[in-house]
């Protein structure tokens, strides 16, 4: 397999405009945006603290967008949309669409793996990308960005998907006047590859059961069994 070519200095910075559109000043806080704790004694520091703020400001500017896109959309529907927008699926697969895995200082096979945790790494970094930009240039030079991607996005169908627990709590408080009950039944799998198993109880209704990797996971499986279960949702709803 052919190695990736390693940016940094002003090739990182030219790089990442043309995926951004944004000309970084900070070039010490866009490598540590890009640098995942295990190669961070190389760096001396990772992009944890960035991704923290990424969220948030990722979540500020898709929420004034969703407010502005649908005047009609009451509060519950327009919460729907900011989470599947804001989720860590939705930034990955916006990581993916402009290549930053080429960008990420990571072990191994970590930054551009298949599975979860490549994805969940990536996800990440964009959080953190998007960070460093509103550090260095403020809202207004983040939110163009964060729109170019984001934007198409809400308006597509898939992107008021329910999430299984939320609509299970808005069902269950309609049909039953109650809130769904979770019980974790089991744990299985090594430390690093962990099985959980989730019962989901609404009223005098039988539990339904679900499996994930994460116990959250594992929670929305529960809850979208039951919303299938129970005819609220069609077999070929999204559960995430």
């Amino acid at each position: 397999m052919t190695a990736r070519k390693r940016f940094s200095g002003p090739a990182l910075v030219d790089a990442l405009r043309e995926r951004t559109g944004y000309v970084f000043n900070d070039l010490e806080r866009l490598e540590r945006a890009l640098t995942h704790s295990s190669a961070r004694r190389r760096s001396g520091a990772d992009y944890e603290r960035l991704e923290f703020l990424g969220d948030r400001v990722l979540g500020l500017v898709v929420a004034d967008l969703l407010f502005h896109a649908f005047p009609g959309a009451p509060e519950g529907e327009l919460a729907l949309r900011l989470n599947a927008l804001v989720s860590g699926e939705a930034c990955a697969e916006v990581a993916e669409e402009i290549g930053l895995a080429d960008f990420i200082r990571a072990e191994s096979g970590l930054k551009s793996a298949s599975g979860r945790k490549g994805r969940s790494t990536r996800a990440d970094v964009m959080e953190a990308l998007i960070a460093a930009i509103y550090l260095d240039g403020g809202l207004d030079a983040v939110r163009p960005f964060i729109l170019r991607y984001w934007e198409p996005r809400s308006r597509k169908a898939q992107g008021a998907e329910r999430d299984a627990k939320t609509a299970l709590q808005e069902w269950a408080h309609q049909a039953a006047g109650t809130t769904p009950a979770y019980q974790l039944d089991g744990r299985e799998g090594p430390d690093h590859e962990p099985l959980f198993t989730v019962s989901v109880r609404v009223g005098d209704l039988a539990p339904a059961r679900g499996s994930g990797r994460a116990k959250r996971e594992a929670e929305q499986a529960a809850a979208a069994a039951m919303l299938v279960r129970e005819g609220v949702w069609e077999k070929t709803e999204p559960a995430q």
